[in-house]
């Protein structure tokens, strides 16, 4: 049972939501100019960039290169697993990970304003875990990033899924 009432629920869902419209277009009330309708499209390269540098990382098995992608407090959000907060443990599970034979990605969709954006796509990925073969899997992905102090732009959260059926 909802301690608010129904007829109140949509009139609260429409303020949070004009609310965080309202942050995100502005700058926090210092009268400087309002974000862009748009994200501008250096900053859209510059994400592009960033999971270019990731995919790079990953076909190299530079866990140490991939982590640096995300910012130090960032979240990688797996399947079939818990959430792995910070740069060092996201490089630890990278490290824990069966070997990558390819890595294909396509970004789909990019959006945003102010320092925070979303980047949506899918991959294509072949691992080799010891005694298995090569297992390929198709998926999609979002990650959600957020421009840093120097201009550049890393993943602040990072969730992926499988297109393929769970094993029965």
């Amino acid at each position: 049972m909802s301690l608010i009432p129904n007829s109140n629920v949509a009139r609260i869902g429409a303020v949070l939501v004009l609310s965080v419209l309202s942050a995100c277009r502005s700058t926090g009330g210092s009268g400087a100019a309002a974000c862009p309708a748009t994200l501008p499209s250096a900053d859209r390269a510059a994400i592009v960039a960033n999971d270019g540098a990731w995919l790079k990382a990953l076909r190299a098995a530079d866990w140490t290169a991939a982590a640096a992608t995300y910012t130090k407090d960032a979240m990688l959000l797996p399947p079939n697993g818990p959430a792995v907060t910070g740069r060092d443990a996201i490089r630890a599970w990278f490290v824990a990970g069966p070997p990558i034979v390819s890595m294909e990605i396509e970004e789909l969709e990019i959006e945003g304003c102010c320092d925070v954006a979303y980047l949506r796509g899918t991959y294509r990925l072949a691992v080799s875990p010891p005694g298995l073969g090569t297992i390929r899997e198709k998926g999609k992905y979002i990650e959600i990033h957020r421009k840093q102090a120097d201009g550049t732009w890393l993943k602040s959260h990072d969730m992926f899924s499988s297109d393929d059926p769970a094993p029965k």
